[in-house]
């Protein structure tokens, strides 16, 4: 696991938890510059998807564990505020339930919070695993599923949504092991948040993408107290992948304001 930090270093520290199977270059790079004015950023880099080490994604507690050990060392542990995208966002959740280290702002971005018991997470992982291996592999997605998508959304938001994960322009993910995709989809699915989360001293935000569906909505309110919800009528993650400039206004106000950020 590395850490990459941009901007000043007496500005808040904001860190950036990237999504599943995402480089933190792709998931983030169009947006550290509009932040980093306001923010000291610091980009995780998931055991497994960093192309200069050799390592496996192992588990989420695990990756959780070093995470905290490194927020300890390098900030005492305490920075201003976590954003999570996507599976980014149970790791926020896994910080805060933890509470090993403290954060001002803990925030999700449209998250979709998932569980499953073993055997459904197991067969699960291996499925999804499979299809993006190969599609890393291939550095595109396979084009019958393209023509799929492209029926069901927009081109736009799809073009936007697979740089973040293929990262054209940015870094290609074919580095990236089988066993580290299946792992991170399956540790995720087990690895249990808890309800009622509350910290003191800390605001959960949580990114409602609307168009997800009312379930993920409910479960916000289940694994958090008075969550801030922040509600856009748009797909999983479309804000950050589609409108970076609005979607850093929304984390500033967050993050910044000390207010509500609708």
């Amino acid at each position: 696991m590395k850490f990459y930090e941009f901007g000043n270093r007496n500005n808040p520290t904001l860190l950036l938890l990237p999504g599943t199977c995402s480089h933190w270059k792709n998931n983030f790079g169009h947006v550290i510059e509009l932040l980093q004015g306001s923010f000291l950023v610091v980009c995780v880099s998931y055991d497994g998807f960093d192309e200069t080490e050799h390592t496996i994604f192992p588990d989420m507690i695990t990756e959780t564990e070093k995470i905290e050990s490194f927020l300890n060392k390098r900030f005492l542990g305490k920075i201003h505020a976590a954003y999570g995208c996507s599976l980014g966002g149970s790791f926020v959740g896994l910080l805060l339930q933890r509470n090993r280290i403290h954060m001002d702002h803990g925030i999700l971005g449209s998250s979709d919070l998932d569980q499953e018991d073993g055997y459904a997470a197991k067969i699960q992982a291996k499925l999804l695993s499979s299809f993006l291996y190969r599609t890393l592999q291939k550095n595109r997605l396979n084009p019958l599923i393209t023509r799929l998508l492209k029926k069901k959304t927009s081109p736009h938001y799809l073009d936007c949504f697979m740089r973040m994960i293929l990262g054209s322009g940015g870094q290609n993910m074919s580095f990236v092991e089988k066993a580290s995709i299946e792992n991170q989809f399956y540790s995720d699915l087990v690895t249990r948040l808890y309800d009622g989360i509350e910290v003191s001293h800390t605001t959960v935000h949580c990114l409602y993408a609307a168009k997800m569906g009312p379930q993920y909505l409910e479960r916000y309110h289940q694994h958090f107290i008075h969550p801030d919800i922040i509600e856009h009528n748009l797909k999983h993650e479309e804000l950050l992948a589609c409108r970076p400039q609005e979607w850093t206004d929304v984390i500033k106000n967050c993050a910044l304001e000390k207010k509500n950020c609708h």
